[in-house]
């Protein structure tokens, strides 16, 4: 059974190899489908908004033994039935039951809170009535929108400066994007509220998703100058090896960060109900998870396809095949078993574009190498590490 760090070892080094890039055309479909299902379903279903954006009165009914039929004593109280007439019903806590409907005028707000009470069994003094308008919610609308231009427009400029490339800054845009669409999908299919705190939640995500996009980034340009300087890796090779080297990294944040958004998750929806905190905690779960599939399988594959053309990448790929030909033909031109007679060199299994050791000048009588190929001065040659070891006095004659 192979051992969790064992794989990440070995990724890291080159040994194994996951082809994120050489298959991200699949990546891309699954994107693409997954987008066009998020995008009908906001076509089909529409987001359910809360009553902070649609507008309307609520009541809230505290200090009760909530039973079991909680709701279908609520509808009653309020002659609906069913949810025809906007009326939606929730526990918060152990003991307050929240209901929410359309826009009511006094003369019915104070009935149904009569009504309420007598249902319940509390006093009307344990019922509050409050209307909410529209136009909070229209402001509160406007404004996430505001902040989320503001906050791609600083991300692609500060990207753009970071990386100096603008094509950095594209794909980790595209890839917010195509984060953000796959959420508010998965909100209009499964009709959970969207509320302030919601909101704010996508804001959350976009900022953990960028930062997971900007590490691996940060190892691609890493790997990418290494491959534009010594000319051994295509662009594409050493942007997947980045890719494999951060995988790892990208799964245990992940993880370290969802554990406890699941455990308020999970208390949330138990014991307290519906309210911030579990509406902050549902959008920060789903984010996450769709933002390190992306950072891992979208971020990177766009990066490359969109540099494919670039003179620098063509050049360093037509670079990257002359060395690869030449190392198979050193690694040829050498004879079975010359490895063991030439200092005991290991020889390594390329993957992804790294070259085997034995692809690497070997030692020769009057000079020596490591296995990077770099040669070793001759005093440091005959130091007292290269020296044969002295037997034991009880050996010596």
């Amino acid at each position: 059974m192979i051992k969790f760090s064992d794989l990440g070892n070995d990724l890291y080094t080159g040994r194994k190899s996951i082809p994120v890039v050489p298959k991200r055309r699949t990546f891309y479909i699954v994107s693409l489908v997954l987008m066009a299902i998020a995008v009908a379903g906001l076509g089909i279903n529409k987001l359910n908004l809360g009553l902070e954006f649609s507008g309307g009165s609520e009541f809230r009914v505290t200090n009760t033994s909530v039973p079991a039929d909680y709701e279908s004593k609520a509808r009653e109280a309020l002659g609906a039935a069913d949810d025809s007439q906007g009326v939606r019903v929730s526990k918060l806590g152990a003991g307050t039951v929240r209901v929410q409907t359309e826009r009511l005028d006094d003369a019915e707000s104070a009935r149904v809170r009569t009504e309420l009470a007598q249902t319940f069994s509390v006093g009307e003094d344990k019922v509050s009535a409050t209307f909410i308008g529209p136009s909070w919610g229209d402001s509160v609308t406007k404004q996430a929108l505001r902040a989320l231009v503001i906050f791609l427009v600083l991300v692609a400029a500060v990207l753009a400066v970071y990386f100096r490339n603008w094509k950095m800054a594209a794909a980790a845009l595209i890839a917010l994007v195509h984060d953000l669409v796959i959420t508010v999908g998965i909100y209009s299919f499964s009709k959970f509220e969207v509320s302030p705190a919601t909101m704010i939640g996508f804001l959350t995500v976009l900022g953990y998703s960028i930062y997971d996009t900007v590490v691996v980034f940060d190892k691609v340009r890493e790997n990418t100058n290494e491959a534009f300087a010594n000319g051994r890796m295509t662009f594409a090779k050493a942007a997947n090896l980045a890719v494999n080297q951060t995988l790892v990294r990208s799964i245990n944040t992940t993880v370290i960060g969802v554990l406890p958004i699941l455990a308020v998750l999970v208390v949330g929806a138990l014991f307290l109900g519906p309210g911030t905190l579990l509406d902050l905690a549902l959008v920060l779960f789903i984010g996450i998870l769709v933002g390190a599939y992306s950072s891992i399988f979208l971020a990177t594959p766009l990066l490359v396809s969109l540099r494919r053309k670039d003179s620098a990448v063509l050049e360093l790929d037509k670079r990257a095949v002359r060395s690869e030909a030449k190392r198979a033909k050193e690694r040829a031109a050498v004879p079975v078993g010359a490895g063991a007679s030439q200092g005991g060199a290991v020889a390594v299994a390329e993957a992804d574009g790294h070259p085997a050791a034995d692809s690497f000048p070997r030692a020769t009588d009057e000079e020596s190498a490591t296995i990077t190929g770099r040669q070793v001065h001759k005093y440091a040659q005959s130091g007292p590490r290269n020296q044969p070891r002295r037997a034991p006095k009880s050996r010596r004659k």
